[in-house]
């Protein structure tokens, strides 16, 4: 699921690209700006990294401090791992989730929209994506959590 997810939010890289480049032909040889189109780049943008992150977790592709890291053995890397999940990551979704959750539907009980002029109408939505891409990676996350205690079980 997540790859699938993680393969389709991917080209909203290709969608945000176009959008740049047209963003900036207009406005350098045009003079011309939209708010909205500013607007949907910041959005796509936030889809991009909220979503991706799950699936960049799941390759194993994010940030990491390898100090002390890199020197551990299989079981020692399944152990840091999993407490991390267990005692960060996981816990750290669950307050985003329930925060976002309740500022999401904030949002929408008054259907906000951007205070700009020609800005893009339901900002809601994006705040929604907040929560989908912390419910993406806490899914991850949990999977993640099994794999290592069944790499420490069976080492």
């Amino acid at each position: 699921m997540i790859n699938r997810i993680g393969s389709w939010i991917s080209w909203l890289n290709v969608a945000l690209v176009l959008l740049i480049c047209i963003d900036v032909i207009l406005r350098y040889l045009l003079n011309v700006t939209e708010k909205w189109v500013i607007e949907l780049e910041w959005h796509i943008f936030a889809a991009v990294f909220l979503i991706g992150a799950s699936y960049t977790f799941k390759h194993d592709k994010h940030v990491r401090v390898d100090v002390f890291y890199q020197n551990y053995s299989e079981q020692q890397k399944a152990l840091v791992n999993l407490l991390g999940n267990i005692l960060f990551l996981i816990p750290w979704c669950l307050v985003v989730i329930y925060a976002s959750i309740k500022y999401a539907n904030v949002s929408f009980s008054y259907l906000e929209g951007s205070p700009d002029p020609n800005g893009l109408p339901g900002r809601y939505i994006i705040k929604y994506v907040i929560a989908i891409g912390f419910l993406l990676l806490i899914i991850q996350a949990v999977l993640d959590s099994i794999e290592k205690i069944k790499t420490l079980k069976w080492s």
